[in-house]
């Protein structure tokens, strides 16, 4: 099995920054995308910005203020988030979408979410 551990979540000022982590740890055999997500209160899950191998994408949203990044030989995902704006307060989720030994195909992941409180 697979863990995502999150952290970095917190509450910041409107403008401040703040850098989330996930590490995965477990057997894992390949790994295709990793990717946050995030869920704000009264609305549904979105994408924040994957990245699969040297290509990122990000959400229209969060261009130019975020920048996810991962260290591979960690197996660990980043997201450095700039320019905080109240809006962006959400629960963060790393999401990961692997094939693990003995699966026959990629899954997706995901961790337990961090909070990101930015006050106005």
């Amino acid at each position: 099995q697979v863990q995502l551990v999150e952290s970095g979540g917190g509450l910041v000022q409107t403008g401040g920054s703040l850098r989330l982590s996930c590490a995965a740890s477990g057997s894992i055999f390949s790994i295709s995308r990793m990717g946050w997500y995030r869920r704000a209160p009264g609305k549904e899950r979105e994408l924040v910005a994957t990245i699969r191998g040297p290509t990122t994408n990000y959400s229209d949203s969060v261009k130019g203020r975020f920048t996810i990044s991962r260290d591979n030989d960690k197996n660990t995902l980043y997201l450095q988030m700039n320019s905080l704006k109240p809006e962006d307060t959400a629960v963060y989720y790393c999401n990961l979408n692997a094939l693990l030994p003995g699966m026959g195909k990629f899954n997706d992941y995901w961790g337990q979410g961090t909070q990101v409180t930015v006050s106005s």
